[in-house]
């Protein structure tokens, strides 16, 4: 059936072939029977329990909503939602979920990774699955750090970090996961925070209302070893200074009383910060998610600062249009069957190109 969902300022049309639940549910039709098995005081239990909140929202059959992940701490999420799952390959979700999206278009596929299953073995599938823009949900866990294996350093860790496998201090520069993936044309970007329910439960609305690969990086507390990684976003009185909230054609302000503002260099073109005063109050940036350039998305992503945090956003920071990769498949599939007849495999295996090989 075809749903009209709302982004932003535009309306779009998006395909969606999922069965709705013949009655309404609750968080714990979502929750299954199997212990919750993370350290005690582990970001993990907010993000489990916003997400079993959240799914009754879609009015979705849950036996038609599948959760997908690799290895690590965040990727034993399948065993505790009360869908269809799999705990799969390291680094391997986002190619499994591609497969599983592609062929049953009847299915809500989410992927639950972590910043070392997504981006070190994983990062190759990680950025395919954002250029093709498969009908999937990324929820991406960061916490800087290996968790599972027991705190090694991850492409997230900032430069210095000190660790078991970097005793003197991490030598390699982080990746920035939405830079990452808004350089890999990724159509929905977005970032939240373990701890802030309310915020993480909107971006996930978002997301899910997304035709097309939604990444969602959530900022997520490893309180074993990497405890306080992110306390200046969480932290009441740092956040006020640290916390950039973007909101779709709103002003790029924040502080207190909003006394700080994002700006563009007029010479340079770069983002930068400023003190708001009645000069410079016409300037501060308006932000638009859904520019089809990726290029302010892309400089707002770059200005936290890796070490301190200072000026993180946080929120979709794009949110654009593009064809989707399996409903463009499948009107493929429908073009040739109407073209070709229905496909004979025994033809395709004698075909032209084959060759007999002689002892």
């Amino acid at each position: 059936m075809a749903e009209t969902t709302t982004e932003g300022a535009g309306t779009i049309e998006a395909l969606t072939l999922v069965p709705r639940a013949e009655a309404a549910q609750s968080m714990k039709d979502f929750k299954s029977d199997q212990e919750v098995r993370w350290c005690p005081g582990c970001g993990d239990y907010a993000i489990l329990a916003a997400v079993q909140g959240f799914l009754p929202e879609l009015g979705l059959a849950k036996e038609n909503i599948v959760f997908v992940s690799g290895i690590g701490c965040s990727s034993r999420f399948p065993y505790y939602m009360n869908t269809y799952g799999m705990h799969s390959i390291h680094g391997r979700a986002p190619a499994i979920a591609t497969g599983l999206a592609s062929s049953r278009r009847d299915l809500s596929v989410w992927v639950v990774t972590g910043d070392g299953d997504a981006l070190s073995i994983g990062g190759n599938h990680l950025i395919h699955a954002l250029r093709r823009n498969v009908n999937l949900k990324i929820l991406l866990f960061n916490n800087r750090i290996y968790g599972l294996t027991k705190g090694q350093y991850s492409p997230t860790s900032e430069v210095g970090k000190i660790t078991k496998s970097t005793p003197m201090g991490s030598l390699d520069a982080p990746f920035n996961p939405i830079s990452l993936a808004i350089g890999a044309e990724a159509s929905f970007v977005a970032r939240t925070v373990d701890s802030d329910r309310k915020h993480l439960t909107e971006i996930l609305r978002q997301a899910a209302a997304h035709p097309g690969t939604a990444l969602v990086e959530i900022y997520q507390n490893c309180n074993i070893f990497n405890d306080g990684a992110f306390e200046a976003l969480k932290d009441k009185q740092q956040a006020e200074e640290a916390v950039i909230r973007l909101e779709h054609g709103q002003q790029i302000r924040f502080g207190a009383d909003g006394s700080k503002g994002v700006v563009r260099d007029p010479d340079t073109g770069d983002l930068g910060v400023v003190a708001v005063t009645e000069e410079n109050q016409a300037r501060i940036l308006v932000h638009d998610a859904h520019a089809a350039s990726p290029t302010t998305a892309f400089a707002l992503s770059r200005l936290a600062d890796p070490d301190t945090l200072h000026h993180t956003p946080i929120g979709v920071l794009r949110s654009v249009r593009r064809p989707v990769y399996d409903t463009q498949m499948a009107d493929q599939l429908d073009t040739a069957v109407e073209q070709n007849g229905k496909g004979d495999l025994s033809a395709l295996f004698a075909g032209g190109d084959t060759w007999t090989v002689v002892g």
